[in-house]
């Protein structure tokens, strides 16, 4: 029988080591995709809509957004620094930010809904699961689960209700993009607003939330179904 050397085997020290250094990188990554997002979205939402500066601000955003969600997802179940709280946090940005790109897509009329489809029901269960864990777990609502929830539920309910109806979907593309892609911003807002402590407790997490949700309900006005038919 041949016998494996101790030596060969890394140590839990030295994987530990390997594990925090893993770490370290994906913040490192999330932060600073997440600051490019903040940025170059602020540039996108005040660009007009159409030029060429909203068009690339816009898929930088996108991209931005979609890297610093994955790492924060990934960060969530790393040793030692697991966080279910993160995790869903990180799928709630994702689906707003994949809904609201993929909305420009509504427009064609070969599109196929399949992966929105799937998307929307993938968001429609972890809302659920938002809601409901906590309470199944910790016999208590977690209030910012809990709101985070209601509204990705009320999304991908919406989402659902809307792709059985494909022509009158391409008349309201418009809004859901901007309304999803705000939602996107309003995320990434809320975490530099947690992580800097600028407001108290759970008003960091809602506050910008409602701010953002004054933008989106103007931007909504502005843009109405049959100024884009």
């Amino acid at each position: 029988m041949f016998r494996i050397s101790s030596e060969l085997i890394p140590s839990r020290n030295y994987s530990d080591k390997i594990m925090e250094a893993f770490f370290n990188i994906s913040l490192v990554i999330h932060a600073s995709f997440g600051g490019i997002a903040l940025a170059v979205g602020l540039i996108a939402i005040l660009a007009k809509k159409g030029l060429k500066v909203h068009k690339v601000s816009g898929k930088i955003f996108y991209y931005s957004m979609i890297i610093s969600a994955i790492t924060a997802m990934t960060i969530a179940f790393m040793p030692g620094h697991l966080s279910l709280f993160l995790f869903a946090v990180g799928i709630f940005s994702l689906y707003l930010v994949l809904s609201g790109y993929r909305a420009l897509k509504f427009k064609l009329k070969d599109h196929n809904f399949a992966l929105d489809k799937i998307i929307s029901i993938v968001m429609l269960v972890s809302g659920l699961a938002m809601i409901l864990l906590p309470l199944i777990i910790f016999q208590r609502i977690h209030i910012v689960l809990a709101v985070f929830g209601a509204v990705g539920l009320l999304f991908s309910i919406q989402d659902l209700v809307r792709f059985r109806n494909p022509q009158k979907l391409r008349k309201s593309w418009l809004l859901i993009h901007l309304g999803r892609i705000l939602g996107g911003y309003i995320s990434a807002v809320t975490a530099f607003v947690v992580v800097n402590q600028f407001l108290p407790g759970i008003f960091g997490w809602l506050a910008p939330g409602v701010a953002g949700g004054v933008l989106i309900t103007f931007w909504s006005r502005k843009y109405q179904p049959e100024k884009t038919a």
